[in-house]
C-alpha cells in the first residue's frame, strides 16, 4: 500500500487529453508522465498542463512509473496490454480490449498469468444515473424486469480517419451499452439481431461499418431489449437507458440536458443546452473511474472492471457485427465458442 502512485499515460488524442487533465487533478497521482507515438504531441500537452512527458518506452519503465493508462487507438490495445503484463505493471486501458476475440484472449491470458491489476474503461459503471437504476432494480422497486431500451447516439461525427480503425459502431459505441446492461441487470445477452445502414460519409460503407443501427436483444430469462445508435444525431449527444418492470420503470439520462424535444402542443421542453459529445456528458465518470484505478493501485484492492469482464461485452459486440453483416439473429454463444 502506498499513499500515491506515479502514472504513465500513453496516447494523447481526444480522450487522452481528457484523461491527462483528470489524472493531473487526482490527489493520489504523485507524478504523471505523458507519452505518444508522436513525441511532439505529448510534449505540447504536457507543457499546457504543467506535467512531465517522455517516450513510449519511458511509460513502460517501472523505475519511473508505477502504473499505466492506455488511451491509444483500439487496434493497439491488445499488444500494449501484453507489454504491460510483461512489465508487471498495473494497467488501465480504454475499451475494447481488442479488435477481435483471439487478440482479446491473448491479452487476458498475459494479464492473468502475470497477476496484473487491470481495469478496462467502461465509465458508465461510475455514472450516478446508472448506479441509481441498478439500486432500484436490486431493491425490487421496478418489480420483475421485462424490457430494456438503450440509446447511444453521437452529435459530433468522428473524423473520417477514425472510422477504419474504430472497430465499427458496435465495438466502439454500443459496447458501452452491452457492458452496462450486464453490470446493471446481472444478466447476459443471449441473442442479438442488428440492422444497420451506411449513410453520410462514404468511409462507413468503405469500412464495412454502419453509420446508424438498431438492435433487438434477448437476455437470460427472457427479458427483451432494444438498442439504437447513430453517428449523426442532430438533436444532441444522446445516451439513455429505459428499464421497464412489473412495478415501475426508471430512465437513465432523462435530465435537463437530454437531447429530447417534444412535439406536443403546449409542452415545455427541457431547459438544455443539450450535451454535444461524450467527453462533456461523462466527464465526472472519467475522473471517477481513473480515481478508482489509482486507488486500487495504491491500496492493492481489486479492479472494478477487469479485462475478462470486458470480454463479455466484446462477445456481444462481435455477435452484433456478424448479425449486421449476415442479416440474421446471432446467438452470443456462437461467438463465445469460436
Amino acid at each position: 500500500m502506498t499513499a500515491t502512485a506515479r502514472v504513465g499515460l500513453l496516447g494523447i488524442g481526444r480522450i487522452g487529453v481528457g484523461h491527462a487533465r483528470a489524472l493531473r487533478d487526482l490527489p493520489r497521482v504523485g507524478e504523471l508522465v505523458l507519452a505518444d507515438v508522436a513525441p511532439g504531441r505529448a510534449a505540447q500537452v504536457a507543457a499546457e498542463l504543467g506535467i512531465s512527458h517522455g517516450s513510449v518506452d519511458d511509460v513502460f519503465d517501472t523505475s519511473r512509473v508505477d502504473a499505466l493508462v492506455i488511451a491509444t487507438g483500439t487496434d493497439t490495445h491488445a499488444d500494449l496490454l501484453v507489454r504491460a503484463a510483461q512489465a508487471g505493471m498495473p494497467v488501465f486501458c480504454e475499451k475494447p480490449v481488442a479488435m477481435d476475440i483471439a487478440s482479446a484472449r491473448r491479452a487476458i491470458e498475459a494479464l492473468e498469468r502475470a497477476g496484473n491489476l487491470n481495469h478496462i474503461g467502461f465509465h458508465r459503471r461510475f455514472d450516478a444515473g446508472y448506479t441509481e437504476a441498478k439500486r432500484r432494480l436490486q431493491a425490487g422497486e421496478l418489480g420483475d424486469l421485462r424490457r430494456v431500451h438503450m440509446v447511444t447516439c453521437d452529435m459530433d461525427t468522428p473524423d473520417p480517419s477514425f472510422i477504419p480503425t474504430s472497430g465499427g459502431i458496435f465495438r466502439d459505441c454500443l459496447i458501452h451499452d452491452f457492458d452496462i446492461l450486464r453490470w446493471l441487470t446481472g444478466q447476459r445477452i443471449e441473442t442479438v439481431y442488428a440492422l444497420g445502414t451506411a449513410k453520410g460519409d462514404p468511409v462507413f460503407a468503405a469500412s464495412g461499418d454502419a453509420s446508424d443501427a438498431v438492435l433487438v436483444l434477448q437476455l437470460e430469462g427472457g427479458v427483451l431489449g432494444t438498442a439504437q445508435t447513430s453517428r449523426y444525431n442532430g438533436a444532441g449527444h444522446d445516451v439513455r437507458m429505459e428499464l421497464s418492470g412489473t412495478h415501475g420503470g426508471a430512465v437513465v439520462g432523462l435530465e435537463d440536458r437530454a437531447a429530447l424535444r417534444s412535439a406536443e402542443p403546449g409542452h415545455t421542453d427541457l431547459p438544455g443546452p443539450v450535451w454535444v459529445n461524450f467527453l462533456e456528458r461523462f466527464e465526472p465518470c472519467y475522473a471517477a473511474e481513473l480515481g478508482a484505478f489509482v486507488d486500487a493501485v495504491c491500496d492493492g484492492t481489486p479492479s472494478p472492471c477487469t479485462a475478462a469482464d470486458a470480454l463479455e461485452a466484446l462477445y456481444v459486440a462481435m455477435a452484433a457485427t456478424l448479425s449486421y453483416q449476415q442479416g440474421r439473429p446471432v446467438a452470443v454463444a456462437e461467438i463465445r465458442a469460436s
